[in-house]
């Protein structure tokens, strides 16, 4: 194995003669003995990478040129909220709160670090929200946060971590039933905060300790629709365009329009933030924003939203009814309930704001008015009584110009890269943006190269939505993906664990292989994916009875090991009690509880203490084999976690292969591939997995060699072909092998003898009819 020496890493990354020198080395490849670097699988360090990770085509490679599958986890749910939440003074209380202990104390840092290097998941979306980050008011930042956040970040190289800081939001803001944004967003542009909820501009119950029971499960995304987020969300983007009259009064007593102050107060932020941290090895890079929303723009009409994209959920206004519920008008609502193939039908209506109370503050910008109302989209009819639409294609072409609009290329495109000018001035052109789309959305075709910061790496979320919406999973999955967009229902039902993971895989393919059609060979990370672990009405919290959930999450993640795609989990909450789950918005997807888990105290920190799994609920589903470094292209990995048994393919980069006609998840390309220096792969291979057993490899050439370390949890192989193109192949399993756990079932396992017998039936009765009729 070539030997890498702290001297060698930095001559690699800048001698401007490293490749062809490094080059060399591949000659003495199968003199190399695998294991002897002092580094690991997934140590994503300058140890373990050479000094740099870096994009290249739709892979990460190190500066060894090996492709690097990074797969870790989203650090945490908890830091969408403070430290000291109080649910009963909540929505007052704006400006003492405080995230400095969010996602955990540094106190905690080497338990929960140490624990998660064990699961090898060392990839780190870490999360943070504006609001953690200036929540006192308008450039007022909190220095303490920063300082925790500098703290943390810094530990992550001393466990084989990287990170990318994510801003996250859902719904714009805590304060209209999400979190993100600070409260004093909403009282500039005119919001008040005590009667968002009252009037139907936002459902707050979900942030103020609810949405656990049945009747409030699942409310909360519908906010994206009402008043506050969808006004924040257009003023955000579009206020120049859609709301030039509402202007915003600085600190300094001048007047800025309401897109100018909320994106200047936006990127200000963002440049604390990047000072503070954007020089940390640590820090892979940033995601500007956790999917955004489009807000009111392009809406087609103010008496509808789209069915697709926004979900409907007990009492949904739509836009206009939104204006006149905000504007002190009680207004009769449409009600919406669970259904089936589809999510929600209409199946009443109520009155909202019987009071008649005002989401808008009468000394605010707006004197109380509703900002849309301002700008003469629709009216209050003082004859009829009523309110009346007055430009209903408003948010679909420009005010003046009548053009039409289009959010990605108007609003999106052009404050992503105004972003990322900004960051990069503080932290290098190095490091990586992400960057997503509208969730559920495919990647967008018009997201072309000119539309794209350099190292932008593609971040999409994926869920199963079906299961999201029920809180249920068993053996019949719906392709909700595919019925959004006209699948005929029944190609959209599956049946058993092996449908599920068929259902799951081809819903996540079609994400990546979206990327890869617009924005060519590009890496693809996989930004949030996750399971709840309270489905099935929370009965294993009963009765300890996991399997639904660890089906659940095995179905994913063979889905995402099928695509060879890069993924963070959400979430590793460390704060996660099985009574509050994740404690925002009813959410339970951490599969460690805090109250399962041993004191630091009894625990020890090697990556072989199982003491370390103690608090985890599915272990065996989401601490998996995986190839983290390979020295070559990665073509197919699979694994089954019933045997603790895989395979994997690879090959060697070939200049003279050519591109595939069209991208898939199958078929990477082997040409253009920087030369290898170093021909040693690296295969995370968990000791909880192999620990008591023996680790058998086949199907390598005889003259390859391998070793697994345990205590480094990591296989290491030494291919001996160097020949371009040569295609490599290991099969792994496990003496003795593991007792599985479920059953890979599927129709014809389950259903296939009664299937037989009625067609032996039916074949017997047209029997007797052909001769009854011939005889």
């Amino acid at each position: 194995m070539l030997s890498r020496t702290a001297s060698e890493a930095s001559f690699i990354l800048v001698g401007p003669d490293a490749a062809e020198a490094l080059a060399g080395s591949l000659k003495s490849a199968e003199k190399d003995q695998p294991g002897s670097s002092q580094s690991y699988a997934h140590d994503w360090s300058a140890t373990g990478t050479g000094g740099i990770l870096l994009p290249h085509g739709r892979h990460f490679i190190d500066a060894f040129g090996r492709v690097c599958n990074l797969r870790g986890v989203n650090l945490s749910g908890c830091s969408k909220t403070p430290v000291n939440d109080d649910h009963d003074l909540f929505p007052a209380h704006t400006s003492a709160v405080t995230f400095v202990g969010r996602p955990f104390p540094l106190d905690e840092a080497h338990e929960h670090l140490s624990r998660l290097r064990r699961w090898g998941l060392t990839f780190i979306r870490f999360i943070v929200t504006w609001e953690a980050v200036e929540h006192a008011g308008p450039g007022i930042y909190d220095t303490n946060y920063l300082e925790y956040l500098r703290k943390v970040l810094s530990l992550l190289p001393n466990y084989g971590m990287t990170a990318f800081v994510a801003m996250h939001q859902d719904v714009w803001s805590r304060y209209s039933g999400g979190s993100g944004a600070p409260a004093w967003t909403l009282e500039a542009v005119g919001f008040d905060l005590m009667n968002l909820e009252e009037t139907g501009a936002a459902w707050l119950v979900g942030v103020k300790g609810g949405g656990h029971v049945e009747v409030e499960r699942g409310i909360w995304p519908c906010g994206y629709q009402k008043l506050a987020a969808s006004t924040m969300a257009t003023c955000f983007w579009a206020g120049d365009t859609f709301a030039p009259k509402l202007l915003i009064k600085t600190g300094d007593g001048s007047e800025v329009p309401v897109q100018q102050f909320l994106q200047n107060a936006f990127l200000n932020m963002w440049e604390v933030v990047a000072r503070a941290v954007g020089d940390l090895p640590g820090v892979l890079g940033f995601e500007i924003m956790n999917e955004p929303h489009r807000g009111y723009v392009q809406l087609p009409s103010l008496h509808k939203f789209d069915y697709n994209t926004d979900l409907h959920l007990s009492y949904v206004p739509t836009a206009f009814q939104s204006f006149t519920l905000g504007a002190g008008h009680p207004t009769s609502v449409g009600h919406w309930t669970r259904s089936f193939p589809f999510p929600t039908r209409r199946t009443g209506e109520g009155v909202l704001n019987p009071n008649g109370k005002k989401a808008w503050r009468e000394d605010g910008p707006t004197q109380g008015k509703c900002l849309w109302e301002i700008h003469g989209v629709w009216g209050w009819d003082r004859n009829k009584n009523e309110g009346v639409v007055l430009r209903e294609n408003y948010f679909v072409r420009h005010p003046m110009t009548n053009k039409p609009i289009d959010w990605y290329e108007d609003f999106y495109y052009p404050f992503l890269q105004k972003w990322a000018d900004r960051v990069r001035k503080f932290t290098g052109d190095e490091k990586m943006v992400f960057a997503e789309p509208i969730p559920n959305e495919f990647c967008p075709s018009s997201w072309t190269a000119k539309h794209r910061p350099s190292n932008m790496v593609y971040a999409p979320h994926w869920y199963d939505l079906n299961a999201l919406f029920t809180k249920a999973f068993g053996n019949f999955t719906v392709n909700v993906q595919g019925l959004s967009r006209g699948m005929f229902p029944l190609k959209a039902f599956y049946w058993g664990h092996k449908g599920a993971r068929d259902n799951f895989f081809v819903q996540i393919r079609n994400i990546i292989e979206a990327g890869y059609k617009t924005l060519g060979e590009k890496p693809v990370i996989i930004g949030e994916c996750g399971i709840p672990m309270d489905m099935n009405k929370g009965e294993a919290f009963e009765t300890d009875d996991w399997s639904w959930q660890l089906k659940m999450m095995d179905a994913m993640m063979t889905a995402l090991e099928r695509c060879m795609v890069g993924f963070t989990l959400w979430n590793y909450n460390p704060s996660n009690t099985d009574q509050l789950g994740d404690d925002w918005n009813g959410e339970n997807f951490s599969w460690f509880s805090r109250s399962r888990a041993l004191p630091a105290s009894l625990l020890s920190f090697e990556q072989t203490s199982p003491t370390l799994d103690n608090g985890g609920r599915i272990l065996p589903s989401i601490v998996r084999p995986y190839p983290a470094k390979t020295a070559g292209i990665p073509l197919k990995f699979e694994y089954e976690m019933n045997t603790g048994a895989f395979t994997y393919e690879w090959a060697n980069p070939d200049a003279s292969a050519s591109a595939t006609s069209k991208p898939s998840v199958f078929s990477p390309p082997l040409g253009g591939h920087p030369i290898l220096a170093a021909m040693e792969t690296e295969i995370y291979v968990p000791s909880s997995l192999v620990h008591g057993r023996k680790l058998v490899v086949e199907d390598l050439r005889p003259d390859d060699k391998y070793i697994y370390d345990e205590a480094r949890q990591t296989l290491f192989v030494v291919t001996a072909d160097v020949k371009p193109g040569a295609r490599h192949r290991l099969a792994v399993s496990l003496r003795p092998p593991i007792r599985p756990t479920f059953e890979v079932n599927d129709f014809m396992t389950d259903y296939g003898g009664q299937v037989m017998a009625a067609g032996v039936v039916v074949f017997a009765f047209f029997a007797y009819l052909f001769v009854s009729l011939f005889r």
